[in-house]
């Protein structure tokens, strides 16, 4: 009678699998701020995007760890670079899996930061050129979606012009629209090796205390060419989420980041809550305020409940 009147329903091809590639063979580094989670090397990423798709998982979204840094971010761009490889080969080895890039560059940068360095802050326009070539490499290497998360000003705009100009008008962008500078991010930085040298990411990532805010940024988003909007983290913005949803007819994604998944992890192993449910629950609440695609290190465990 409960699943009949049930009101919110969630599904394995809700969710996206993020997932962390690293250089070499034979590689599966865990991730020890985040159980269940690891860097891998190509051929490892292949196995552990097989076991999603076969568990209805929506598709996977890649992170990239290169070997080599550098003040102008070359990896990122870079059509040999790891995440350009590691897209080709899924596309290759596991048809029918829908892969997703993030475009960023504080996995690339030596400093950590998402762009181009000049006294000691990110320059935002230089900052655009290079996430308009990643996005534009990925789509070359077979991505089905590019995903900027680096919250510079106008960079929907320039990543679809570029696609637009290299023959990609077909590939879709979600936005990370509202992605707030957020406490709950740590983990992630410890497994995408991406923590900032010096400062923090504050004059580029939105204030918490902020919601109107959050729609003038996915408005603008949306007039720049994006299809798919992001609010990140998910469950401290539960409101923000649902604001995009009311305001928006496009389809709506959150991400349940690395804190998120952490504290929930660390909570059950200490014998304070149900892991199962509370994984559940959480995963529920995101779908219930208007995200039809939930990015989510739980992905696989869900949808073997499911």
């Amino acid at each position: 009678m409960r699943d009949l009147v049930r009101e919110t329903h969630l599904q394995p091809s809700n969710f996206i699998l993020p997932l962390f590639v690293v250089e070499g063979e034979g590689i599966r580094k865990e991730i020890k701020s985040m159980p269940g989670n690891a860097q891998l090397s190509i051929d490892e990423l292949v196995k552990e995007a097989q076991e999603a798709k076969s568990l209805g998982v929506g598709g996977v979204i890649l992170f990239g760890i290169p070997k080599h840094k550098d003040e102008d971010a070359t990896g990122a761009y870079d059509d040999e670079g790891i995440v350009q490889q590691a897209v080709a080969a899924l596309k290759s080895e596991v048809p029918g899996l829908l892969v997703v890039t993030d475009v960023c560059n504080c996995e690339y940068t030596s400093h950590g930061h998402c762009g181009k360095i000049i006294d000691d802050d990110v320059d935002n326009d230089i900052t655009l050129n290079w996430l308009a070539q990643g996005a534009v490499s990925h789509a070359r290497a077979g991505a089905d979606i590019v995903a900027p998360s680096d919250m510079m000003d106008g960079r929907v705009g320039a990543i679809r012009a570029a696609l637009d100009d290299a023959g990609f008008s077909h590939i879709p962008i979600m936005s990370y629209a509202a992605k707030y500078a957020s406490s709950f991010y740590g983990p992630f930085r410890d497994a995408a090796e991406s923590a900032p040298q010096f400062g923090d990411r504050r004059s580029y990532q939105m204030d918490p205390a902020n919601a109107r805010e959050a729609v003038k940024e996915m408005a603008l988003d949306l007039e720049e060419g994006a299809d798919m909007l992001m609010v990140k983290p998910a469950m401290p913005y539960l409101d923000i989420i649902k604001a995009a949803h009311e305001n928006f007819d496009v389809p709506i994604a959150a991400y349940q980041v690395s804190g998120e998944f952490s504290m929930i992890q660390a909570a059950a192993s200490n014998g304070w809550i149900d892991l199962e449910r509370a994984m559940m629950e959480s995963l529920t609440c995101i779908k219930r305020a208007g995200a039809s695609i939930i990015l989510t290190y739980f992905a696989k465990d869900a949808s073997r409940l499911l």
